[in-house]
This record gives structure tokens, sequence and C-alpha cells, in this order.
């Protein structure tokens, strides 16, 4: 692996320059180069004319009738050009900017060109010339490359590459994997994505290297799981069950059927000596706040204390005002803390805190600051957790005595993300919503029918109600044709006003700008809210009954069911208006598809299967890890068996010390570039 590791620029005729362009494709080093795989495989099957649809890409053969001519023009440009006959038409062969093929192709002999087919002109402009012997493949690798390397020369350079260095590619799995599942050997598969012999030798090859991907991420993340579950890490909080029963039983309501199995699972884990690492999700309104009730009344009857951390103060308030309705009638104490919390309040509270007298504390960042201190933090529940940084959230269970941890989400997390983005954490899914929950309507709309929609809407305001209104951007752009905020904002403010007040919200405000607007909007002295995408998971203002989302086919699905879920969160009837005109087939299937359903965890998969993993959580902080090969949405299957093995041989504590499985041990140990999804 040593000279794997070697830098490009140690391999002859690539020297800065050219190392330079090669690193900004991310290869460094010659391993990363030989592991360098296509993107796509463009299908190069020949046809004849009458089945070719203009546009296509094709492979056409026949007879060359004369001597191509080239012509020159402008700065390095040139066209090519020759008739050929093929299928007993004649058509023209247009090659731009190849000058040099022209001694490939000679009047008489028969050729093979791979290129677009114009059905309007009956020409084609030419790609490639091909072989035209019978082994020639059916397919032709296409990599990602930038202006300054072009394929060509990239493909022969990891052909020259591993002609000297592939034999020294490593095997990381197993020989007994290798035989479960007949996988082909590392060295064979890795040459197949490149230059593979048939369209077969390259499916079992993608198979074998995303088997690899998965089955090493999956054993990592077990790894860390153990980590993080250890009974070192770890403690038994065995709470009073009597009087937690008891609490139960004092709610205004009964548990759905998935907030009892939820809580059952996360009082089995605070009565564990393993220390709780465990992810809570669920829809919109399914009752997460109540759930992490529950568990902080466990943790208190037991004498200890909990933690709620939440990313603003809005949501924190709201989170004190659900708990402190939530405990009334108990023994339980529990106070806010902002930055907003004045001085003398504040101290106070860190007394109470620091000597046992406070057994829930809410908050913001403010939480994992120096001069909190806890007397007995025995768990810490992290709400919208995404939204905190690795450090902080660290911080914050440190602040406690190997405290338990609780992370909440309210985006619905296909399965398949699940596994591959929280793999070290257990998973809770609260799939249900609560008796009695009117369903929020969901309609489409074309733009030339708002104004009808605003003048329904008028009577929903003179009925005492609110509503927001969504826009995908805040300023005017020259590259998207969409309504920006601030021109709604006039409109509506113009269509109105004095009768109903109407506010801005968007991301250019300070934080405390923000604060201030959804207050007034939550009290109601604002009764139309304009905004982007700023207002939080969460926010609730019962009395917001209209959701309207203008160009909705900006959005994907699970973004727009998370704005829809900013209604319907009191007795009365609630809208969401999705004001779109979609172009694509796509976008009008996205559109059809929220108006047929209301289940968060349906919508994040189609979300998932129509845009991808990168899109669903947002490429900055996805949090997914970067396979090189596998699929976590088409290669689901392979995903889940990876898991299954992982799992299986983790479960053994020798089996990293067994001989056969000594190449894994050092897969997972490599801190090389095939590892960085390990990061």
């Amino acid at each position: 692996m040593d000279e794997l590791n070697q830098l490009v620029t140690s391999l002859k005729g690539v020297g800065a320059k050219r190392g330079e362009v090669l690193n900004s494709l991310g290869i460094r080093t010659i391993y990363d180069l030989l592991t360098y795989y296509p993107f796509r495989y463009d299908d190069i099957q020949e046809k004849s004319l009458d089945e070719i649809s203009d546009q296509e890409k094709v492979v056409l053969k026949g007879v060359v009738l004369a001597e191509p001519v080239v012509n020159f023009y402008g700065f390095k440009k040139s066209r090519l050009i020759f008739r050929m006959m093929t299928e007993q038409a004649v058509i023209n062969v247009t090659f731009f900017n190849q000058h040099f093929l022209k001694s490939k192709i000679n009047a008489s002999e028969e050729i093979a060109v791979y290129g677009k087919w114009d059905g309007r002109r009956k020409a084609l402009t030419g790609m490639k010339i091909l072989a035209t012997q019978e082994e020639e493949i059916d397919f032709s690798p296409i990599y990602h490359v930038t202006k300054s390397i072009r394929q060509k020369t990239l493909v022969d350079l990891i052909k020259v590459t591993w002609d000297e260095y592939g034999e020294l590619m490593p095997e990381n799995l197993p020989d007994w994997l290798i035989e479960k599942y007949r996988l082909m050997p590392k060295n064979r598969a890795a040459y197949a994505m490149h230059f593979p012999d048939s369209i077969e030798e390259n499916r079992l090859a993608r198979r074998r290297l995303a088997f690899e991907e998965f089955f090493l991420f999956q054993l990592k993340m077990l790894q860390l799981k153990q980590q993080e579950t250890s009974k070192d890490l770890g403690k038994s909080i065995l709470y009073d069950v009597k009087a937690l029963k008891g609490f139960i039983q004092t709610l205004p309501f009964e548990l759905t059927g998935a907030q009892k199995r939820v809580v059952n699972e996360i009082c089995a884990d605070l009565r564990s000596p393993e220390h709780m690492h465990r992810l809570l999700q669920g829809d919109v309104g399914s009752g997460k706040t109540i759930v992490a009730a529950v568990a902080l009344f466990a943790v208190v009857s037991e004498g200890m204390q909990g933690a709620l951390m939440v990313p603003t103060e809005i949501l924190a308030e709201q989170h004190l005002e659900s708990l402190q309705g939530v405990f009334e009638g108990t023994s339980v104490k529990i106070a806010l803390l902002t930055s907003s919390t004045k001085t003398a309040e504040r101290r106070q509270l860190l007394a109470d805190l620091a000597s046992g007298e406070l057994d829930v504390l809410v908050g913001t960042h403010s939480l994992i600051q120096d001069e909190v201190i806890f007397k007995d933090l025995s768990l810490v529940i992290i709400d919208e957790q995404h939204r905190f940084g690795v450090n902080q959230r660290k911080m914050l269970r440190e602040k406690g005595n190997q405290a338990d941890v609780l992370f909440m989400t309210a985006t619905p997390i296909p399965r398949t993300l699940a596994i591959t983005a929280y793999g070290e954490m257990d998973v809770s899914v609260i799939d249900e919503l609560p008796a009695g929950r009117i369903p929020i309507e969901t309609r489409w709309i074309l733009p030339k029918q708002v104004d009808s929609v605003l003048t329904w809407l008028n009577k929903q305001l003179k009925q005492g109600q609110q509503a927001y209104v969504i826009c995908p951007l805040i300023e005017e752009s020259e590259l998207l044709d969409v309504k920006n905020a601030t021109e709604i904002y006039e409109h509506l403010k113009e269509f109105y006003e004095p009768h109903f007040s109407v506010g801005l919200l968007h991301g250019k405000m300070k934080p405390q700008e923000k604060e201030a607007i959804m207050t007034q909007f939550k009290d109601n002295k604002m009764q139309i809210l304009v905004s982007t995408t700023v207002i939080e998971v969460g926010v609730n203002v019962p009395n917001a009954t209209t959701m309207m989302i203008m160009d909705a086919d900006r959005f994907g699905l699970a973004q727009l069911h998370q704005l829809r879920g900013r209604v319907g969160r009191g007795s009365l009837a609630s809208y969401c208006i999705l004001v779109a005109s979609p172009k694509s087939d796509q976008g009008k299937e996205r559109m059809k598809i929220m108006t047929e359903t209301t289940d968060g965890f349906v919508l994040s998969q189609k979300d998932l299967e129509m845009r991808g993993p990168g899109d669903f959580f947002g490429s900055k902080q996805s949090g997914l890890p970067e396979f090189k090969v596998g699929d976590i949405v088409a290669d689901e299957a392979i995903l889940e068996t990876a898991r299954v093995e992982a799992a299986q041989l983790i479960a053994s504590s020798e089996w990293a010390a067994q001989p056969e499985n000594e190449k894994l041990v050092k897969a997972l140990n490599e801190r090389a570039e095939e590892s960085k999804y390990f990061d």
C-alpha cells in the first residue's frame, strides 16, 4: 500500500501543473487515481437508422465514401467532415476540434462512429471512433473531468498506471465473506470499473465495491456505537415506575401506540447500565415533546436532573411553556436559560441548578457555558440536533454524570438514510399522529389563481386567523424566475393593510430582529408573515391556519412537508396552498404527491428517490458519507445486507483477533483517502 500512497506527481508524465489538475478532482495519490471510477457509462450499442431518435447517442457503422476534409477556424478550433454510407443511406459525419482523427479515416474502409444523431439534418456529430471488431464492448466509461484535462488523457493515464501498479491493489474483505456472496476480488473489480469486458462484468464489479464500502462503513459505525453505549459511560437510572405511571395517567390525553412504544424503548435505555445514545424522530405534530417530558420525569423521580437544548430562544420558550403545562401539579421544578435571561434571575437559576433545587433546565447554546453547573445531570435531550455542532453536543453531555443522551428531529428520515447518517445511534420512530388531529388540506394552484386565494384568505383573517407566505428567494435573481420575499411583502401590504398587519422575515436579518418578528406573529400583532425558509421547525402558532408557498416546485418534498407543518397546530381546519407552474414532469409529480398524502415518512422516501440523499439534507450539512461507488438509494438491498453482516460480525468480541479478519482490521485502521467517509 505504501507504493500506492505515493503522490500522483511521482508518475511519469505527471508534472506539477497536471498534478494540480488531478488534485482538483480529488486525486492526490496513485491509489486515488486507480479508484477514481467513472460516474456513468454511455450506451454505445449499434442501432439501425429507423431505430434512432433525434439527439440520441448511438453507434453507426458504414463505409467511408471519400477522404475527410478539415477546416480550421477561430482560435484552435477545427471541423472534420466526411460522408459515410450506412444501410444504403449517405450521411454526413462531423467531428469538432478532433482534426487529428483524419489519419484514422480512410476512403473505402469500414468505420464505426459513436456520436449524437441529428434527425432533422440526417447527420451525425461524432464523439469518438470505435474499433469494429466483434469483441467491442457495449458501453463507454465517462469520468468527471475539468476543462484542463480531457477524458482520453485521464483514461490513458489510468491505463498506464494500472499496468504498473494495479497488482498492488489491496484486498480488504476476508475470504469467508468473499466466498459467501461470491464477490469479485478487489483487484479485478476495480479494473472492471475502468475497462470492463462486458456490461455484466461491470455490474458485478459495482456490486462488489458497493458492498465493501457499505460493509466497512457499517462496521465503523457499529464500533462507534459500542463506544458510545459502553457500560463504562453509562449508569442505571432505576426511576420510580409507580410514580412514572401515575404521571402518565395525569396527562389530559392518552398516549398513541407509537408514543407508548417509544417511551418503553427510552425507559429501557434509562434502566440499562449501558449509555443511551438514541435518536427520536417523529413527523410534525407527532408528540415528541410529551415523550421527552415522560423521560425527564422518570429521571427527576430518581432525584436526578435533565436538560433540554434547542437551537433558538423562540423554541426554548415554546418548550418551556409546553413542559410547564405538562408538569403542572407535580413537584418538578423547571426553568429557562437563554442569552436574554436577566442577570439577577440568571444568578439565582445557576445557584438552584448547582444545589439540585432545579430539576430541569431548558435553553439554547447558553446551557453549555462554563458557569452552568449541574448537581447531577443524568439526561440530555437535544432537539433538532443537526443544528448543533458535534462539540456543542459533547460539551452539554460532559456537564453530566455519565448522562444518557436523547436526540430529537422533526424531519422524518427514510430508513436507508437513518442507517447511514445515524448508524451509530439507536433510532426510535413516532409514526402515528395523535387522535382527533385535523389533517391539513393541501391544494396546488397556478400563479394566475393567486388573487382568488388572497380574496379567500381575507375571509380567514376576518375570523381572527393568521397565515404564512413562503418564498424561495429574498431578492431578485437574473438566473431564476422566482418571486422574492420583498416583492411579495410589498404586494400583500398593499392588498391587506391597514386592516391586517403584514410582516417580513428573512435570513439577512439579525437574530434579535427575527426573534422580535416571530414574537409579534405569535402574539397575533401581525396577521400575515412573509418569510423565506428561515422560520423554525416546530414553531407553534396555533392561530396560523394557512400556509401559502410560492414557487413550490423549487422545494423538495421533505422541505415542503416541513413548511406545511407550521400550520394545523390548533383545533381549526388548516390549509397549505402550493403556488407553482412546474415545467418538468418531476416537478408536477412532486406537487401531485403533496396533495395526496400528509404522511411525512411516505414523502421523505419519495423525496429521497427523486432527488437523492445530498439534496434531502442539504449538501453542506448532510452528515452523509461520500461513497465512491455505492448509492444508498439504488443499492438499498446491498446496504441492508452489509449492515446485517457487520452487525453479526461485531457481535463477537473476538472478531478482530481472528486471523481470517486480519485484512479487514487493517482496512478499518487505514487512514487512506478510501476511508474518508469514516471521518
